[in-house]
């Protein structure tokens, strides 16, 4: 098959190109940026933005199905950027898909769509209901999306939607970066005296799950329609989780705590700074921020085990034990130089 990608040049998105391209798959990446590795792997690389509907048309064109992974993430930003790239980019992925009458779309979106906020979620399933209110635009967007998505299953096109939660591993350039520079500086803190459970998923165990339903999908299938929550299956703490990441990079553990109430004041008096003062980047913690950090947020993924045949090939401290050597190797490249 050939198969188109959008965001193929990010953390996932390169995952699961490497995962197609590797079983004989042809693919077709779509990225706002060039990216010269995913040519020299076998992909053929187009550059484009998901606005630009007429140059995504062509773009997706002869492809036998999609998988839309490309997104804006984060915990803070304009709402419009995050509507622009997450809802109107969604849309007009679906409009090139229906005018060229490709029939497979698989959607990557994020359990955060079904999370509260406030509250915890403890093993529970995709029949979660969607919240009326968030608290930040990345999980209002991407439940706007996901919606969309399902709602245009049809005979024609088979669409389903997975939630991977805290995708980790070699060449995350975002999560991992961040909480080791926040560890160095002295700025990394556990919030609240609990120490919640969370879910969390190995980049390659989130690449495998979307290749699985993208074989599976079809019209008369389980998946059509549906969102699947995936992650490792093997719940750990907050504290565990971070400091697993932080043994891999050769950095001491975080054991300092802040209060929860502490954290969410502090999250929404920034939020109230960064808004009335319009300054540039984020802020180091947001309501959303310090509710993620100090609640618990598990899920069953026994439908996508049923219905994807997922399971978890590479377990925790796998993953680790990979995450650790790929720093490694970074680390003394650097040295090198």
């Amino acid at each position: 098959m050939k198969i188109f990608v959008t965001g193929g040049g990010g953390f996932l998105g390169q995952a699961i190109v490497r995962q197609l391209l590797t079983r004989g798959d042809a693919v077709v990446s779509y990225s706002r940026r060039a990216y010269p590795e995913l040519e020299a792997l076998g992909a053929e690389h187009r550059q484009g933005d998901l606005s630009e509907q007429n140059h995504l048309i062509a773009a997706m064109k002869d492809c036998d199905a999609v998988i839309h992974v490309a997104a804006l993430a984060g915990v803070w930003g304009k709402p419009s950027d995050f509507y622009k790239a997450n809802v109107l980019g969604t849309e007009n992925v679906l409009t090139a898909m229906q005018y060229l009458e490709i029939p497979k779309l698989v959607y990557t979106s994020s359990p955060s769509v079904v999370h509260p906020g406030g509250e915890g979620v403890e093993g529970q399933d995709e029949s979660l209901p969607y919240p009326n209110h968030y608290l930040a635009e990345y999980p209002r967007t991407k439940a706007i999306a996901e919606r969309m998505v399902l709602t245009a299953n049809s005979n024609k096109l088979s669409t389903t939607s997975l939630r991977p939660h805290l995708i980790w591993g070699p060449g995350d350039p975002h999560f991992v970066p961040r909480l080791v520079e926040r560890a160095k500086a002295g700025r990394l803190r556990l919030i609240g005296n609990d120490n919640p459970l969370v879910d969390t998923v190995y980049v390659e165990n989130a690449a495998d799950a979307h290749l699985l339903a993208l074989d599976r999908l079809s019209p008369t299938s389980p998946p059509a329609g549906k969102a699947y929550f995936i992650t490792q299956g093997e719940p750990v703490t907050v504290s565990h989780f971070m400091n697993s990441i932080l043994a891999a990079a050769g950095v001491a553990p975080v054991t300092r705590r802040i209060p929860k109430g502490l954290a969410v004041l502090i999250g929404g008096g920034l939020e109230a700074i960064y808004k009335g003062l319009n300054l540039p980047g984020e802020p180091v913690m947001t309501r959303f921020l310090a509710h993620q950090l100090a609640t618990p947020h598990w899920f069953d993924i026994s439908a996508a085990k049923r219905d994807l045949g997922y399971q978890p090939k590479v377990s925790f401290d796998e993953g680790m034990q990979h995450l650790a050597a790929s720093l490694n190797k970074r680390q003394a490249k650097a040295l090198s130089h």
